[in-house]
């Protein structure tokens, strides 16, 4: 017998107003990627729907579209339960991810024509930095992730952001497990000013080698944290 509910959801609150099969995907996404919930464990769609207040339906699409995305494993027999965090699945996620932000970088180095992309660039890397100052692992994810959405957003690709962040989440789970990591914030926010140092000169080859190497950092150094924690 269970010692308790699987996942605390007391206390959210949903918006009735919007689409509740949204806001329990981004929910219980977020649960996976930040570690709480663990891979292997199980994913009760009635806990859920209890807790939250709602019908098994909303739930019942939520977890079909987290588990389309490889975040989930759902047996007909045995249950829904958290996938395991695989080298074969972070290698993949940056094949994807590498080949969508090699595109968005040259794009985005023929649209830096005014000062407004690229202040609004140094300002996230300005409050980047900060975060990791003081240590707000969590914020310096979520702004390392809003420098590389808005480099999309210049070329008006909102659609590339989605799918690089899909394919992104089996590496945030990565990022997740292996904060907090000596100097590697550092290297992060060094890489970014590269980057944005070759979009500022318009240099779209300059801007896909920045990037290139980012990504490459990012790999390797989640691979080498976990090591033995991989599948």
């Amino acid at each position: 017998m269970s010692d308790g509910p699987s996942i605390q959801l007391q206390g959210v609150s949903l918006d009735r107003r919007a689409p509740l099969r949204d806001q329990i995907y981004q929910l219980v996404r977020s649960l996976i990627i930040i570690g709480q919930l663990r891979p292997g464990q199980p994913v009760n769609e009635i806990e859920i729907a209890e807790q939250l207040g709602v019908s098994r339906t909303p739930v019942r699409e939520a977890v079909k579209r987290i588990s389309d995305e490889g975040l989930i494993n759902v047996f007909a027999q045995n249950g829904t339960f958290v996938t395991e965090i695989s080298r074969k699945a972070l290698e993949e996620a940056y094949i994807i991810r590498n080949a969508l932000e090699m595109e968005s970088v040259r794009r985005a180095a023929g649209q830096m024509t005014t000062r407004e992309h690229e202040e609004a660039l140094e300002d996230i890397i300005a409050l980047h930095e900060t975060a990791i100052m003081r240590r707000r692992f969590a914020d310096a994810i979520r702004l390392d992730d809003q420098f590389h959405r808005y480099i999309a957003e210049i070329n008006g690709l909102s659609m590339l952001w989605r799918a690089v962040d899909i394919s992104k989440a089996q590496m945030d789970r990565g990022r997740y497990r292996a904060l907090p990591s000596p100097g590697s914030g550092e290297t992060t926010i060094l890489q970014h000013r590269n980057i944005l140092a070759a979009l500022h000169a318009q240099d779209p080859q300059q801007a896909m080698e920045a990037m290139r190497l980012h990504l490459d950092t990012s790999l390797r150094n989640t691979l080498s944290l976990l090591g033995d924690n991989l599948d």
